[in-house]
């Protein structure tokens, strides 16, 4: 994890009803008073809204598809942010084991940063879209491989433990410029895949702006800013780990799905 300073943030632990002030340090956490290690809690995901996830707004990723879009069945590039849904069922946490499906080999890295909405969020104008921000989140949007960008990829992006999401929530207060935050991504401790938010097609209040136009977004739900284009792979055995500056590391072990862990036991 980058350098930083003692912040405050918000997470949610298993042993706990809703979230928790925390404060986190260079190799710690306090909560409470005590000075904890990341170990220490069974962290659960600092979110449970709805998740939206954004295609296609990574400048690079829009340049290598151009050719496609003057293909059927659209004839021309999206106008509005496409989106899509990690439902209820993809969340999971820091420091949980995310399953590889039968019969699937590798999945996606789909490494990003969630923008956590503070209130009840319609037809914002970018000048306004961070009042409707509560703060930032990391986030891995797994995903199998798969090619159609047309039809909803739900087989692929919709499986159980799909988006780990955390550690905690970054006030928003604590980021002076969330539009050129920085994200890296390790497999087993080897740095993979950089990139930037500054990167963006769309910036995160432009990105609110227009999703807003249409929907309504809602306090305590995730917009996620896009994801990278060629995402590196993970199998099962791989660890990766997420991080983000001024945010912290989101970390995820994974295993074949016959072999999760369930009280203890390989199931």
């Amino acid at each position: 994890m980058k350098a930083f300073m003692l912040y405050q943030a918000k997470a949610r632990f298993s042993s706990t009803t809703g979230l928790e002030d925390i404060y986190i340090g260079q190799s710690h956490i306090e909560w409470k008073g005590e000075k904890l290690s990341e170990d220490a809690f069974d962290w659960q995901s600092p979110v449970i809204g709805t998740v939206y996830g954004t295609l296609l707004n990574f400048r690079e990723q829009m340049d290598a598809l151009k050719s496609e879009f003057d293909k059927a069945p659209y004839n021309k590039p999206p106008e509005y942010p496409v989106l899509y849904i990690k439902p209820r069922n993809t969340i999971n946490a820091h420091l949980k084991e995310v399953a590889i499906p039968r019969g699937v080999e590798a999945v996606e890295i789909n490494a990003t940063l969630g923008v956590v909405i503070g209130k009840a969020a319609t037809n914002v104008r970018e000048e306004d879209a961070l009042e409707c921000i509560e703060g930032y989140t990391i986030v891995n949007d797994v995903t199998i491989p798969h090619d159609s960008f047309y039809r909803p990829a739900i087989k692929q992006k919709a499986r159980d433990g799909f988006c780990p999401i955390g550690p905690w929530i970054v006030q928003k207060a604590n980021l002076s410029n969330p539009d050129s935050l920085m994200i890296w991504t390790f497999k087993n401790g080897e740095l993979i895949q950089v990139t930037s938010v500054k990167d963006l097609v769309r910036s995160i209040p432009q990105l609110i702006q227009d999703v807003t136009e249409y929907m309504t977004l809602a306090k305590g739900d995730v917009l996620l800013v896009g994801i990278p284009y060629n995402p590196p792979m993970a199998k099962a055995g791989d660890t990766i780990r997420i991080e983000i500056d001024q945010i912290g590391s989101l970390e995820n072990r994974f295993v074949n799905e016959n072999v999760r862990i369930a009280g203890g036991e390989k199931v």
